[in-house]
């Protein structure tokens, strides 16, 4: 048995990922955490998440009871999930994060750290996103330079960060294939007289409506003819029960640092 503490318990998120591993074989929760000052605090984490008394308080640190899992699984933000992962670090535990919106400096620590610890980061849990990259590297390969790559991105009008972290990501395994510099190739926003689309450029939109999960369209526009390839998410379920079977993945591995392809055997698909 898996056992998990769940960190940003009071989200949307951390109460999916609750209410889901409470019917999961294989894996229980041990643990929960949120921010100091959070109103589940202190309380039975089934309250409100329709699981009864379960006998598990949430706390406000995760050094209190990390001693208790074998993984964390972690959907806070960027500065709060690298702070745990120092912690997982520190006390040999695997963690598993789903937070967006890292700067280039706390990537190379989480590398750093990585190295002592398994830790699958990735920017979308969702089974199915992760099975579109792969296409998306696929299609990438085949039609090179003589197809215009664009990818529009939607989210809920809360979403911090833009774009998203699987927009980014799908920029990042197309960029690859095709031998481009993301730096210098992706194109954010497009205003006024821009002059003619560049061969190598990739477009990202951003829309931010409502409360939509999320949906991702990417365009491959040749002369002719288009491939248009979108993923929509209904809801986060699907984000959820990735991350759970990333964390029951990841305890049996080595330690490194892992995304979802590393956990659906797709890395060398294809």
């Amino acid at each position: 048995m898996v056992k998990a503490v769940v960190t940003g318990a009071g989200g949307r998120m951390g109460g999916k990922i609750i209410s889901l591993i409470s019917t999961t074989e294989g894996i229980s929760v041990v643990a929960a955490v949120e921010i100091a000052g959070h109103p589940i605090v202190g309380r039975d984490i089934g309250q409100g998440l329709g699981l009864g008394k379960t006998g598990i308080l949430a706390c406000d640190k995760l050094i209190d009871c990390i001693d208790q899992a074998d993984v964390v699984i972690d959907f806070t933000n960027h500065e709060t999930s690298l702070n745990y992962l120092k912690i997982a670090n520190e006390k040999n535990r695997a963690i598993v994060i789903g937070s967006t919106g890292f700067t280039p400096d706390e990537m190379k620590k989480i590398k750093e750290l990585a190295k002592n610890t398994r830790c699958v980061l990735t920017p979308n849990m969702s089974v199915g996103v992760n099975v579109m990259l792969k296409v998306l590297e696929y299609c990438a390969g085949v039609l090179k330079d003589d197809y215009d790559v664009e990818i529009i991105e939607a989210h809920h009008h809360l979403k911090k960060d833009a774009p998203s972290g699987t927009a980014m990501e799908m920029a990042k395994v197309i960029s690859d294939k095709l031998g481009r510099n993301m730096e210098e190739t992706v194109v954010y926003s497009r205003r006024g007289l821009i002059g003619e689309r560049t061969k190598k450029e990739i477009g990202i939109q951003t829309i931010r409506a409502g409360d939509i999960v999320g949906d991702h369209t990417v365009i491959f526009g040749g002369i002719g003819e288009r491939l248009e390839f979108t993923h929509r998410a209904h809801n986060r379920d699907n984000f959820a029960k990735g991350a759970i079977r990333a964390a029951q993945w990841i305890v049996n591995q080595e330690n490194g640092l892992y995304d979802m392809q590393d956990v659906l055997g797709l890395r060398d698909k294809i």
